[in-house]
């Protein structure tokens, strides 16, 4: 009896070990994660509370159900000729280009501007001088430049991103630590080898900070950029809407514009992991 007993126990056991395999492997939801859910939680139930007790006028600020239906319209019926995501795929078109564009403009600007004192005395006055001007400034003139169309919607955006981008390489070439510089070169590096090879990989993670900030920042102009003379665009629907009070549009276009924004950032915090897992 004892052998079979032994020999029942087992796989029952087995059987335990399995289970308790199994409840260790389900995932558990972080601290943090609880507590960023239970922020959108309660400002989703005070903006339900102020606007189901009637302290702010529905006309300004709709209820969430409200807000909810014109997402559910604009995705369906869309919005002055054009789908939501019609409007979100022109506004990501204009925003993708002008970063891209900036992003190669920029971190070899930054580079040279960072490695070389005389490019940065001859360079950094442009960068300065221009980088604190308002965008709806330069819009007008960029308008009388170039026109109504895309080309001066693209260079505000393109011209918003650039300062970040340089500013933060600068920064990031020159912080450098220069023992690694000095090793490399005692090695025989050529300044091709010291480009690829120490300064980029070094100063990656700076650079990568900088270029979400200027996405950010790239973004923000966004509306300024789609007011002029634009059919489609989140930015341009937000302030179409607002010409006809139409408060629920322009609050589901804003959450729609955060929600974009955040998932864009989430997309860099990825790539700066796959490029540089050593940050």
């Amino acid at each position: 009896m004892s052998v079979e007993a032994s020999h029942m126990a087992i796989p029952i056991s087995a059987d335990r070990t399995r289970r308790g395999n199994l409840r260790l492997r389900v995932p558990k939801v972080s601290r943090s994660v609880l507590l960023s859910m239970l922020t959108i939680a309660m400002l989703l139930a005070c903006w339900a509370i102020v606007t189901e007790t009637g302290w702010a006028n529905e006309l300004f600020l709709p209820k969430p159900q409200a807000v909810w239906a014109a997402f559910i319209k604009t995705m369906t019926k869309g919005y002055q000729g054009a789908t939501l995501l019609q409007h979100l795929g022109a506004s990501l078109y204009r925003i993708l280009t002008a970063f891209a564009l900036a992003c190669l403009v920029g971190i070899p600007l930054g580079v040279l501007m960072g490695v070389s004192r005389n490019a940065r005395a001859l360079l950094n006055p442009l960068i300065e001088f221009y980088r604190p001007l308002p965008p709806l400034g330069l819009y007008t003139l960029l308008v009388m430049w170039l026109g109504i169309g895309e080309s001066s919607k693209l260079s505000l955006l393109f011209l918003a991103g650039l300062p970040g981008i340089v500013i933060s390489t600068i920064q990031a070439v020159t912080s450098v630590d220069p023992v690694y510089v000095r090793a490399a070169q005692s090695l025989g590096a050529t300044r091709r080898h010291l480009l690829f090879h120490v300064y980029l990989p070094a100063a990656g993670p700076l650079i990568l900070a900088g270029m979400r900030i200027s996405l950010g920042f790239t973004y923000t102009v966004l509306v300024a950029a789609e007011i002029v003379a634009a059919s489609a665009g989140i930015g341009w629907m937000i302030w179409d809407a607002a010409k006809f009070l139409l408060s629920d549009v322009v609050i589901m276009g804003l959450i729609v514009l955060g929600l974009t924004g955040v998932v864009l950032d989430l997309i860099m915090r990825g790539i700066a992991k796959l490029l540089m897992p050593w940050a």
